[in-house]
């Protein structure tokens, strides 16, 4: 009976498992209709009796401006062209940080928050960052750089019910997101670590203090030569692909315990 019921523990274990990549494997090149974060405030709000509008339009890479892109990369992940999902100057700093400060620093990168936003829930627990690291595993290996920020960028949570720049930007600034300027970008990429609390188009002092940092910090990173970094390799087919990026996955998780 025992082994019987671990039989099936173990087939059910495998049928999550690839369902999971399957998932991650088919957003490569369909475009997802909603996440699961748009999923849990839809249901929050249904059993709280409250209406939720849900504003969502994608747009492709190339119809958003890059100081948009170069704006979100300043401000939430600047090694995002150099990282296979983990950037472990980040993680190793965070680490220290929260050895001895009573704040806790995050470490997340953009595919981190791209596979909670789109595959997870929001609260936070052991097992949702396992979860989280499983699918940034397979993101990496799957997606080009290009694919994860265009997700990012459509699938980003910036107000109540608002999902994604194009919706951001017509709510927020009355204009498609193409339209948007540099400030404007900059506004919109300083609300992200509280989008529920923060409106780009009423910034507060800190706001505006944040928008020109990461002003600053794009010409520091290069401005639009950055955006080359993340153009997908030609002549290189998936498998070959999905192989030398297995191979820097498994480099850097063997120097996690170095960099700590």
């Amino acid at each position: 009976m025992f082994k019987k019921i671990s039989r099936w523990l173990f087939l059910a274990s495998l049928a999550v498992m690839g369902l999971s990549i399957l998932s991650v494997l088919s957003v490569r090149w369909m475009n997802p209709p909603f996440s699961m974060l748009m999923l849990e405030r839809k249901l929050s709000a249904i059993t709280q009796g409250q209406s939720y509008a849900l504003n969502y339009q994608w747009r492709d890479f190339d119809s958003f401006p890059d100081h948009l892109k170069l704006s979100i990369i300043a401000a939430e992940d600047q090694r995002f062209a150099q990282h296979r999902g983990f950037d472990l100057t980040a993680i190793k700093a965070a680490y220290r940080h929260n050895k001895t400060a009573a704040t806790v620093r995050g470490a997340s990168t953009l595919t981190q928050q791209v596979a909670k936003n789109l595959f997870l829930w929001s609260s936070r627990s052991w097992l949702r960052k396992a979860l989280e690291a499983w699918f940034t595993l397979w993101i990496e290996l799957f997606w080009n750089k290009e694919r994860i920020l265009t997700v990012y960028l459509n699938i980003a949570e910036w107000g109540p019910g608002v999902f994604g720049a194009e919706a951001a930007a017509q709510y927020y600034f009355q204009h498609p997101a193409p339209y948007l300027n540099p400030q404007q970008s900059a506004l919109l990429a300083a609300s992200l670590p509280s989008p529920l609390t923060r409106r780009p188009d009423q910034p507060t002092v800190q706001m505006l203090n944040s928008a020109r940092w990461i002003q600053q910090q794009i010409r520091q990173l290069g401005g639009s030569h950055y955006l080359n970094r993340l153009k997908p390799k030609p002549s290189r087919n998936l498998a070959a692909n999905v192989w030398q990026r297995l191979q820097e996955q498994l480099s850097n998780i063997n120097r996690i315990p170095e960099e700590l």
